[in-house]
């Protein structure tokens, strides 16, 4: 089923000022989050440097399976904005803010159990535990209030407000490693300064979030929400919970996905799992940078499907995806051009860097494989139908399999082989779902005169 909509209905400018901000606001957390590693690199000491690495890890895989506050609230605010207005909102803001208290002091609950659990999972030993355990004591404590700002940041990013996320995330960065560089090279408090300085940062940008979501007309809609009592109620808070656990599997699914090109790389040697190592880091960045077109796709496609707009939910899913393969093409230029000399300067050895350089071509392939799935999960998003995503990345992850298992015999290069094909493998189920859902939730006798072609 193929669909005819009005290019006219498009606005270009609304897609870039999503976008771009949520690009900028990526990278820039990237490339400022380095900053702890180098820090404590100036300490000399082989075990702490070791040690927050797996402290990062640690919160990477603990915080990012919980991303689905963010998302979820996003694509539900922008739906509210269409369909009801501020109010509803700020009622699913709250919604979203009592998930997090629950997720955040449950975590802080199975903190004397799940803590030595990660840390056994991820190897440390020794010296290394031991630095590891007083720096991810520290920074588990941040738990609520990394909750409390996954829900923040998307009432704001579906509210539009891009530059106010932005400001704030550079922000947040900036003081923590601001308060790093104090408290470990200046009081001389070592790698508890670190886990401090992020203890810090979190809980001064909760507070600024508060501070800008309170005020104004929102304080009002807080308070005739709560008087209402209607926040919690069972049939606003079911269609919450439902896309929120759809969005958390499909995430583990994915992380687990993730895993498997580590599992696989470490069976054979450490030079190639170095290599694929440097090699994922080169996907996040380039994920970073295009997530920007799901961030638009989010928002817009949520206002799209709250205002029951066929015509225009349609009209942007083909623009989006037309801007996000601008921005892949960027991205793989840049790799084609700049790929030797960067890998090279993330290589502890030249065997290294030489095994790296090898796998090149697939940095370029990566990203036009992987922004459609990620706009298309923008799209999903935006309109709720997180249960579909989740079935679409489960299909992927089981071809993935089946191609991990075909290409074993071709190294390095048939584990990236399989890694595209997932990407396209996500982002072709989604496609293949679209003309079902949209025909179920978003008929053709709307306002804008949707029609078949």
């Amino acid at each position: 089923m193929f669909y005819r909509v009005r290019e006219t209905s498009i606005d270009p400018r609304l897609i870039w000022a999503i976008a771009l901000p949520a690009m900028v606001t990526n990278v820039a957390t990237a490339l400022i989050g380095v900053g702890d590693m180098w820090i404590v690199g100036q300490l000399d000491d082989a075990p702490t440097q070791g040690a927050v690495d797996v402290g990062a890890r640690i919160f990477a895989i603990l915080f990012t399976v919980m991303n689905f506050l963010k998302t979820g609230t996003t694509g539900l605010v922008a739906q509210a904005g269409a369909r009801d207005g501020a109010a509803e909102q700020v009622a699913t803001l709250l919604r979203g803010l009592t998930i997090a208290a629950i997720i955040g002091f449950g975590l802080l609950a199975l903190r004397p159990l799940l803590l030595p659990l990660l840390l056994d999972a991820l190897g440390a030993q020794a010296d290394v535990l031991e630095a590891a355990s007083m720096y991810a004591g520290i920074r588990y404590w941040t738990a609520p209030g990394v909750m409390f700002n996954l829900a923040l940041v998307g009432y704001l990013v579906g509210q539009r407000r891009m530059t106010t996320v932005l400001i704030v995330e550079v922000a947040y960065n900036l003081l923590n490693v601001g308060l790093g560089l104090w408290l470990v090279l200046g009081v001389g408090s070592g790698i508890a300064g670190i886990g401090w300085s992020s203890f810090v940062a979190e809980y001064a940008k909760l507070a600024v979030l508060i501070a800008l979501v309170a005020g104004g007309p929102t304080r009002g809609h807080i308070a005739d929400a709560i008087r209402g009592g209607g926040v919690l109620a069972r049939d606003k808070l079911l269609p919450f919970l439902s896309v929120n656990r759809d969005l958390f599997l499909r995430t583990v699914v994915l992380m687990l996905a993730l895993a498997a090109l580590t599992r696989i790389s470490a069976e054979r040697g450490a030079v190639v799992l170095a290599a694929n190592g440097i090699m994922y880091q080169m996907f996040v960045l380039s994920a970073l940078f295009l997530d920007g077109f799901e961030n638009a796709a989010q928002v817009i496609h949520g206002e799209r499907y709250g205002a029951k707009d066929r015509d225009g939910f349609l009209a942007y899913t083909g623009a989006i995806l037309k801007r996000g393969l601008m921005g892949a093409a960027i991205a793989a230029l840049g790799f084609e051009l700049f790929a030797d000399p960067l890998l090279a300067s993330f290589a502890a050895t030249p065997e290294v860097a030489r095994t790296a350089q090898d796998l090149k071509l697939w940095l370029v392939l990566i990203p036009f494989a992987g922004v459609a799935s990620f706009v298309l999960d923008g799209v999903f998003v935006g309109a709720s139908w997180t249960r579909a995503m989740l079935l679409s990345m489960a299909g992927a992850a089981l071809v993935y399999a089946a191609m991990l298992r075909a290409t074993w015999p071709m190294g390095s290069d048939g584990l990236w082989l399989s890694f595209v094909v997932f990407l396209a493998a996500r982002a072709a189920l989604q496609l293949a779902l679209i003309p079902r859902l949209v025909a179920r939730d978003l008929p053709d006798a709307n306002v804008d005169g949707g029609h078949h072609n």
